[in-house]
């Protein structure tokens, strides 16, 4: 039961490192210090999720149909675009920890942005559903859940490990040329994974 559980441990933590739309939201919450443990949560929650429903044998269904795979690629695209614009605007404009723009973002915008972040993104259900789903399908019995088991210990461990790492940058980021360059660094990933989504 162990080997299957770092296996799916590795796999997940292997997908999930790679900076994304999610990662850079999270973090980006994690060092204004805006409901950042909320942001993290439901992140873990919708992760959790994903990979349960692919565990369970949805990742099989999903990839077989070309017609949601096409409308939740372009979806996602024109989303992270949206977003990216949205960062590139705040790094016009500039912003601290003390008077940035994303400052006074309520719980509820906060929760919003993560959801969309996690759930309008394509890459999160093709990793996560279809990806981690199709890998766990060759266990049988309890190893398939132990795999899954050890997907969600990832997801976990990472999105708690942002929050805090966050929370050590938050002294460099009460400079504003700092939040400038996270802004468009953020801004132009979210480019950069919907240019990668419209292209394949």
């Amino acid at each position: 039961m162990l080997l299957p559980f770092f296996q799916g441990f590795g796999v997940s933590g292997g997908l999930i490192v790679a900076i994304g739309a999610q990662n850079a939201y999270v973090l980006s919450q994690s060092m204004r210090r805006n409901h950042h443990l909320a942001v993290a949560g439901i992140c873990i929650l919708c992760e959790i999720l994903l990979i349960g429903t692919g565990v369970a044998g949805v990742g099989t269904a999903v990839s077989a149909n070309p017609v949601l795979l096409h409308m939740a690629t372009w979806g996602g695209a024109a989303f992270l675009l949206w977003y990216g614009f949205g960062s590139l605007r705040s790094a016009f404009r500039g912003g601290s920890l003390a008077t940035g723009a994303h400052q006074d973002k309520t719980l509820k915008a906060a929760i919003a942005g993560a959801l969309a972040v996690t759930l309008l993104n394509p890459h999160a259900y093709l990793d996560t559903v279809v990806l981690l789903g199709g890998i766990s399908g060759g266990y049988e019995g309890p190893g398939r859940y132990a795999f899954g088991a050890g997907a969600f210990t990832a997801s976990l461990v990472w999105f708690l490990s942002l929050t805090l790492f966050g929370r050590v940058l938050a002294p460099i980021f009460k400079r504003p040329q700092a939040w400038r360059i996270l802004d468009t660094f953020v801004g132009f990933t979210m480019w950069a994974i919907a240019a990668t989504l419209i292209m394949d």
